[in-house]
């Protein structure tokens, strides 16, 4: 069974930076591709990122293009976010996640996910 526990959440104000990290245990995490995703108050779960299984390729919401970067260490079993030029519209509950196969921006794709880690951005 595989386990995801993210870290890294916390306060900051806007304009910051954070990394997020998502500790992958239970099976080898080469053979999963790994997804960030957020939750924000009252809206729905979004897609943020997704990395393949060698971290080869990444893929990004349009939203997030320039100012979050996923990246994972699989000698750590470790998945990374990145997130920097923070704004206040990036307060949510953050979520990593894993599928083997799928499209990669769907929910429904992906095996197991992590509990979430709470990030709020302060103006």
């Amino acid at each position: 069974q595989v386990q995801l526990v993210e870290s890294g959440g916390g306060l900051v104000q806007a304009g910051g930076s954070l990394r997020l990290s998502c500790a992958f245990s239970g099976r080898a995490f080469s053979d999963y591709a790994m997804g960030w995703f957020r939750q924000a108050p009252g809206k729905e779960r979004e897609f943020l990122a997704t990395i393949t299984y060698y971290g080869r390729n990444t893929y990004y919401a349009d939203s997030m293009k320039g100012r979050f970067t996923i990246s994972r260490d699989n000698a750590k079993n470790t998945l990374y976010l990145q997130m920097n030029s923070l704004k206040p519209e990036d307060t949510a509950v953050y979520y990593c996640a894993c599928f083997i196969s799928g499209s990669y921006y769907l929910e429904i794709s992906y095996d197991y996910w992590g509990q979430g880690t709470q990030v709020t951005v302060s103006s």
